[in-house]
């Protein structure tokens, strides 16, 4: 038996965890147009009603992680994790201080800042002046990110998808879990199933996505497309 059909031979003793944006939901040049397909919709209700938990984390707030995947049954974390410490806060309005002076239009959220460059002309261009935010950040005493083709200003605390995940498993009292994500950040969302009973790490590669992700992952799949039709296996 496989790890995908272990999992699946117990799914109220295991969770589902994914990232949002590339991996459930298709990148598109608008993040505010992001939405998760319907069919796939469906698929995680229908788990969401056999396994003992199925979540998103996602860099987006926890109400437009909701919002993009439109499944009110599934558990929500937001902002990587930043939302489960209570750290986070103290830095909140330092980093809407930074965003609001920043030469580069940024997404606020409420802990912490997103400088996208998908649609720049030059994208080169972008990061370079994208670099000398994150300088200026890292002055300031904050953390930074890149993800694909976005740079993150975040607190300076432990808050991580490792750190959400882990809660979340400890939370429900689960040992078998399946984690899948596309980006930088989702390296921490598999970190945080190290030492499972039974753990399962799904990649959604893309040229875009740390090559270490591929190296790291249990499965590998080439689009949001392909994992839908994977978890409908489940």
């Amino acid at each position: 038996m496989n790890a995908l059909s272990e999992l699946a031979a117990k799914p109220d003793a295991a969770a589902l965890v994914f990232d949002v944006d590339g991996t459930l939901a298709p990148i598109v040049a608008d993040p505010r147009e992001a939405r998760v397909p319907e069919p796939t919709r469906e698929t995680l209700r229908h788990l969401a009603a056999r396994y003992g938990l199925v979540a998103c984390v996602s860099g987006r707030t926890e109400e437009l992680a909701r919002d993009v995947v439109g499944v009110p049954e599934l558990t929500y974390v937001g902002e990587h994790g930043l939302g489960l410490d209570a750290g986070a806060a103290l830095w909140a309005g330092r980093i809407r201080a930074f965003a609001e002076r920043a030469p580069w239009p940024a997404e606020e959220k409420p802990l912490s800042a997103a400088f996208h460059f998908r649609t720049a002309p030059d994208e080169a261009a972008a990061r370079r002046e994208l670099e000398q935010v994150e300088a200026a950040a890292q002055a300031e005493g904050f953390r930074t990110r890149w993800g694909r083709l976005v740079l993150e200003v975040l607190p300076p605390v432990a808050g991580s998808k490792e750190t959400a995940v882990r809660r979340l498993l400890d939370d429900h009292g689960l040992r078998r879990a399946l984690y899948a994500g596309d980006d930088a950040t989702d390296l921490d969302g598999f970190a945080a199933l190290d030492g499972l009973e039974l753990a399962v790490r799904v990649a959604i590669v893309s040229s875009e996505g740390p090559p270490e992700l591929r190296e790291r992952a249990d499965v590998v799949v080439d689009s949001p497309e392909t994992l839908a039709r994977l978890l409908r296996e489940l």
